[in-house]
């Protein structure tokens, strides 16, 4: 399969890395809006291209990765390039996904390839972990814990606050509340009873402590809804212990079965991934051979996990996974 990735941050650079652990794979080309002589990669074989020579290359590649945010970049990219490649992308706007799916549908179909959007552990592996548990437990109640880990919008959310130089914020659950969920008694959290947001910021000079404490605490759809703990550290500080980019969390269900409703059951997934980007860009890699696959069988128009077979997204035979995992 014959990759290709639009854009180059933390995600594009983790893609970069899943496509070198899997063998039936080849980076061919990364675009980008930078000039391209000043991107570097890793990949010594592969084209680094500006995103305008894009057209170039529509018979050249098998699936395309977007690595575009999902605020700007993709709500525009992900239905223009449908037209032209195969695509997955990590559309993570939970709310706008609906309206997401039918402007990439449209667009597939037109161009007559297959997209796959809203790839990655949340929404993605989260996703479908959801759905399998609410169908084998009806009767029952869904959780999601997010963290703890780095959330890159909400460290974004305060580098743009006046006085801020630079920060991070983690995502926390809220211990008591996961474990009343692990212990069968179906609370009913808000969002307040369900994560803490702790944040570690550096000041520009001059800046005010108290204002700037105090506009994050407040900041609507953010943290205004939220237990929040400012930390202000020194620049050296954050670089030192805050650098990484971790992240992770759990999906639980919890169900009853029987007659008589008396038995409790509880199903939990979770994730705590060293890299956040890396992890996401592994499950895109995976979704591009489900995509690669989908378009050799001629399927066109939008897909979302809910809607791929676990066997398409393995390098191994089916021969192979039933010998081997079933």
């Amino acid at each position: 399969m014959k990759i290709g990735i639009l854009g180059y941050g933390n995600l594009g650079h983790g893609v970069e890395c899943a496509i070198e652990q899997n063998s039936d794979m080849e980076l061919v080309a990364v675009f980008t809006r930078r000039e391209p002589k000043d991107l570097i990669i890793q990949t010594k074989t592969a084209s680094v291209c500006n995103i305008f020579e894009i057209d170039e290359w529509k018979d050249r590649i098998d699936v395309m990765i977007l690595c575009g945010g999902s605020a700007t970049d993709l709500p525009e990219q992900s239905p223009f390039y449908a037209k032209l490649f195969n695509i997955v992308d990590s559309f993570d706007t939970h709310a706008k996904i609906p309206e997401h799916f039918h402007a990439v549908d449209m667009a597939a179909k037109e161009g007559k390839h297959i997209s796959i959007i809203s790839v990655g552990w949340d929404p993605g592996m989260f996703s479908l972990n959801r759905m399998y548990a609410d169908a084998i437990l009806p009767e029952g109640k869904d959780y999601t814990f997010w963290g703890k880990g780095i959330s890159q919008g909400h460290s974004d959310a305060i580098r743009r606050i006046k006085g801020v130089k630079d920060a991070k914020q983690y995502t926390i659950p809220v211990e008591a509340s996961l474990q009343a969920v692990r212990n069968g008694e179906n609370p009913d959290l808000t969002i307040r009873q369900k994560h803490i947001r702790e944040c570690f910021v550096v000041l520009e000079d001059g800046a005010e402590p108290e204002k700037v404490e105090n506009e994050i605490k407040t900041m609507p759809n953010y943290f205004a809804d939220y237990d929040t703990i400012v930390h202000f550290i020194s620049e050296e500080e954050l670089k030192k212990n805050h650098s990484e980019i971790p992240h992770g969390g759990i999906v639980l269900r919890s169900g009853v079965t029987g007659m008589e409703k008396n038995h409790t059951h509880l199903i939990e997934y979770s994730l705590k991934l060293d890299s956040n980007p890396e992890f996401t860009g592994s499950v895109l890699v995976a979704y591009a051979r489900a995509a690669f696959r989908l378009a050799k069988e001629g399927q066109t128009g939008c897909k979302t996990v809910f809607d791929i077979a676990p066997a398409y997204l393995s390098a191994k035979s089916a021969e192979e996974l039933r010998a081997q995992m079933l």
